[in-house]
């Protein structure tokens, strides 16, 4: 795919920009012939060239869930460089106002089943030390119903999901860990026999519970896979993770998830998203049919 036809995808920049782009890019010694866009990401702009995959930082606009920092993915490259967890960082840079990543290829697929090894991994990670410039994750009901009434004013249809908010309190954990912040299926690489994490741009110090949480929202299940978890594959991927306080606690919070989610969809929606409505209706389903016994 050629510069300009990349321009008819990447509509935000022009083809100019991206010649001087990957000009610059060739000068910091990278090797970029024949740029191919890749799908899937529904933040930044993204390439494959040879053995490398280039990231372009969008942040003309700011996103009231998951963040977008590139010197936090820059940072948990670093910080967890040979655990395999992460691709290998090759550089990072700015271009006139623009910061960009490039990182070692993976050749492997998406994440599409088998959801025991996503909870390893998970595991894994969060037994891994914490690093400096992390933010604190929405840790306990309180700031999960802070974060959700902060995304609900910025929507014009908010007062059907305000009516859904869950009806208890959950205190915030104990222990907080290092938590990616957007584990979904399209950041989960199966490569080589193994799992690898990429798209770093919003890790946290928080409840260990949220990954889990993201890792089995219907919406992103089915904006990134296609369609949701079964209840046989939810129900794997709880038995795997190796502690069983988290997935406890998974239990009593899932219901703010799904209520924070939802509305996630609802802004997402509301500005043009084309699946965000259908997802939306998915956490709607799951939030309401979990047992209020479970609060």
């Amino acid at each position: 795919m050629g510069l300009c036809q990349l321009e008819r995808t990447l509509s935000a920049l022009t083809c100019d920009f991206h010649a001087r782009f990957f000009a610059h890019l060739t000068g910091q010694g990278l090797k970029v012939d024949a740029p191919r866009i890749l799908t899937g990401g529904r933040s930044n702009y993204v390439w494959r060239t040879g053995r490398i995959v280039v990231k372009l930082y969008d942040q003309s606009s700011a996103n009231p869930l998951f963040a977008n920092d590139p010197a936090c993915e820059v940072a948990a490259l670093r910080a967890l460089s040979g655990t395999g967890m992460v691709p290998h960082l090759v550089r990072f840079g700015g271009f006139e106002g623009h910061h960009w990543l490039a990182y070692a290829h993976l050749k492997g697929a998406p994440w599409q089943h088998d959801p025991a090894p996503v909870a390893r991994l998970l595991g894994r990670l969060h037994d891994q030390p914490a690093f400096e410039g992390l933010s604190k994750g929405a840790n306990g009901s309180a700031l999960i119903e802070a974060q959700t009434e902060a995304i609900l004013a910025e929507c014009a249809a908010a007062k059907a999901l305000r009516d859904l908010r869950p009806g208890y309190k959950v205190p915030p954990a104990k222990r907080q860990t290092l938590i990616h912040g957007d584990p979904v299926p399209g950041n989960l690489v199966s490569h080589e026999g193994t799992l690898t994490l990429i798209d770093w741009q919003c890790p946290k110090l928080g409840d260990p519970a949220e990954d889990l949480a993201l890792f089995l929202s219907p919406a992103m299940q089915l904006l990134y896979r296609g369609e949701p978890l079964s209840a046989e594959e939810a129900d794997a991927f709880v038995a795997a993770y190796p502690d069983s306080q988290v997935t406890a606690r998974l239990r009593t919070l899932l219901p703010w998830f799904h209520w924070r989610m939802a509305a996630y969809c609802l802004w997402k929606a509301e500005r043009g998203g084309a699946r965000d409505q259908q997802a939306m209706e998915l956490e709607i389903a799951a939030l309401q049919s979990i047992s209020p016994s479970m609060a």
